[in-house]
């Protein structure tokens, strides 16, 4: 019976003096642990098998404990994981306390940054190379690894520019799987599907580069000559020219899951000198049929109720109750049903974003422009400005990336577009990369900007149609969770206005977003105490209804802003504000949200408890609130 290899690997170390068959028995034994994660919890996977061999041929090859390994976007971090010692605790990833499910530099040295926004890593890399040289450690590696899917991004082409003019020994290895989450769309896929097709060049070019250093000093015009043969070939075979001609040598494309070969490739260029570009294809999924057939659905797949040997015959739970994600797809759907000139972007999250439905029926009226959120905003300012009706459909957390395109090409012109921000809020296991904490403040910043966010299901579908009846940008948060209805006499959206779901002289909890049904349980709770508590469903943060709001906070004795937000900048500090702005006593608000502080990976319930943002968080509050009084100043809890 074979030995396990996978229980006895302390570190990338323990990899030196292992045969060839023992790093095949490894990479599937890393492959059945994945399979057995996935049969606990959801998790990143297709993307994760596809980089099982790379990580073993880098980590045989290099010494990360000093040389520079950064994973671009960070999802397909697992084997790495799993490879530097993380093996024994690799059971709890993506639970609250557990290893994280993203690069962590808290976890392991191996883990430089903490990467979960894909197109960073060829500047970080870049950043980290530059320091070393000039501290005098030039005898540091530095190597970035980055899908075909995020090197469309724009800063991936500022930072190889900035590479080959600093002439910098960095490796660039692009991991071409031929997807991003979904797949992938543009000229560069078209590109890189060209050099897929022969490995011609490379042989040829690697024939000539040998050539050219063995020819004796004989003058200029010999070398010249067969310099023009090389390059006459570059120009007829075409591989690679585009990398060539921004100065990156460019070697591949090679097969990523022949392990010995990419070990011997990646020992040849460890001692090469110059900025290269490793072009690697690899198959997302690989060594799980199912999820390299169907690489969309394996990439954050169900939790599996069934699998068998080396993960075939996978089953997978049925998906649960609909989100406010479905939600708001069906209304896009609607809108754009109704009214032809309603466009959808996406920055290649169709499948995230659940579009698959709207790309199939409006295919002409669907942009998936890619990993390249700015790009995106700017494109809709575009579509605005020409009488579209544009909607963007991106997480909160990914929005953040265009932040300088909101203010420039759509607040700045007063144009029309439609911001929905899926993922607002807590995210859960995908933990502070990935958690949408910050786009009330970046939102309601801007002039024009309307800002908003639905406090149940009955709110998606007649706030995006309000939307669309705009002649200015606005923003609609909702959050990654199972929907949920109040049951209330429903009140039409009209600009500026909120909506009292529940009456009450002894406070007040005026909240912005999702966390509605919870206020109205609290508020339940407190009334069988013998406090009155009223709730409201504020529905804007810009413009705020003072109205209302203003009026709640003179005469209660205390009013609870609620968001799923952070503080710094939220609905809460719009409140206070205007407050301030009117000269009211603000000692009786007190602010619930998120601290300022990047909140760790965990399941969205247990975070929203561990804050205070549950139903026995806002009882806290309020019976504190009310026995305090008028007599602190509440303006600063939370």
């Amino acid at each position: 019976m074979t030995t396990p290899i996978l229980p006895r690997l302390n570190s990338p170390q323990d990899l030196h003096g292992l045969s060839e068959a023992d790093l095949k028995q490894l990479a599937q034994e890393i492959r059945d642990e994945l399979v057995r994660i996935l049969s606990i919890r959801p998790a990143h996977f297709a993307s994760n098998l596809g980089v099982v061999e790379l990580s073993l041929a880098l980590h045989s090859v290099f010494d990360f404990r000093s040389d520079r390994l950064i994973w671009d976007t960070g999802h397909q971090i697992y084997p790495h994981k799993l490879i530097t010692g993380r093996y024994q605790d690799f059971a709890s990833i993506r639970t609250k306390g557990g290893v994280m499910g993203y690069p962590n530099p808290h976890e392991s040295e191996y883990d430089l940054f903490m990467t979960g926004h894909a197109g960073s890593s060829v500047s970080t890399i870049s950043g980290l190379k530059s320091a070393d040289d000039l501290l005098d450690q030039k005898h540091r590696h530095a190597v970035a690894v980055i899908g075909d899917g995020a090197f469309v991004s724009g800063i991936v082409f500022e930072a190889l520019n900035n590479i080959a003019g600093m002439n910098q020994d960095v490796l660039v290895i692009l991991n071409d799987n031929k997807m991003s989450i979904c797949p992938r769309t543009g000229g560069m896929a078209q590109y890189l599907d060209q050099c897929r097709m022969t490995s011609l060049y490379q042989g040829s070019k690697r024939s000539l580069n040998y050539l050219l250093s063995k020819i004796p000093v004989l003058g200029d015009m010999a070398h010249s000559a067969l310099e023009q043969i090389r390059d006459g070939m570059k120009a007829v075979l075409k591989e690679g020219m585009l990398f060539e001609e921004m100065g990156f040598r460019y070697f591949g494309p090679v097969d990523g899951h022949d392990l010995p070969g990419l070990i011997r490739i990646l020992r040849d260029l460890k001692g090469q000198k110059g900025p290269i570009l490793l072009h690697v294809f690899s198959e997302k999924g690989h060594g799980v049929p199912q999820a390299s057939e169907d690489p969309v659905l394996f990439h954050t797949p169900p939790v599996f109720t069934e699998f068998g040997p080396e993960g075939t015959n996978i089953k997978t739970k049925k998906g649960g109750s609909k989100g406010y994600t479905d939600a708001m797809s069906a209304a896009i759907a609607n809108a754009m049903e109704a009214d032809p000139k309603v466009t959808v972007l996406t920055a290649a999250m169709c499948q995230g974003n659940k579009l698959e439905k709207v790309r199939e029926k409006f295919p002409d009226r669907f942009f998936d422009v890619g990993i390249c959120e700015s790009h995106a905003v700017a494109f809709a300012g575009g579509q605005a400005k020409a009488g579209l009706r544009p909607i963007v459909d991106i997480y909160s957390t990914f929005l953040q990336r265009s932040f300088d395109q909101i203010f420039q090409e759509v607040a700045l012109q007063d144009l029309p577009v439609v911001f929905t921000l899926d993922r607002a809020g807590l995210t859960g296991p995908d933990g502070p990369t990935h958690h949408g904490c910050f786009d009330i403040p970046y939102m309601r910043l801007f002039p024009n900007m309307i800002v908003m966010a639905p406090g149940d299901e009955c709110d998606v579908q007649p706030m995006l149609d309000f939307a669309l009846q705009q002649e200015h940008p606005t923003s609609i948060r909702y959050p990654k969770t199972s929907l949920e209805t109040v049951k209330r006499e429903f009140a039409g959206i009209e600009l500026g206005k909120s909506e009292v779901v529940e009456d009450g002289d002894d406070g007040a909890f005026i909240v912005f977003g999702t966390l509605v049904t919870a206020a109205v349980q609290a508020s339940h709770k407190l009334r069988e105490e013998g406090l009155n508590v009223a709730v409201v469903n504020a529905r804007f943060a810009k413009p705020l209804d003072r109205e209302t709001i203003l009026p709640l906070v003179e005469r209660m004795p205390f009013v609870i802003t609620i968001e799923e937000g952070t503080l710094e900048g939220g609905f809460g500090s719009a409140v206070l504000e205007a407050c301030n702005a009117d000269r009211i006593d603000t000692r009786g608000v007190v602010r619930l949200g998120i601290p300022d502080r990047f909140i760790e990976h965990a399941e969205r319930s247990e975070l929203l408890t561990d804050l205070g943002l549950d139903v026995e968080g806002f009882c806290r509050a309020a019976r504190r609130a009310f026995a305090k009084g008028r007599e602190e100043d509440w303006s600063a809890v939370g």
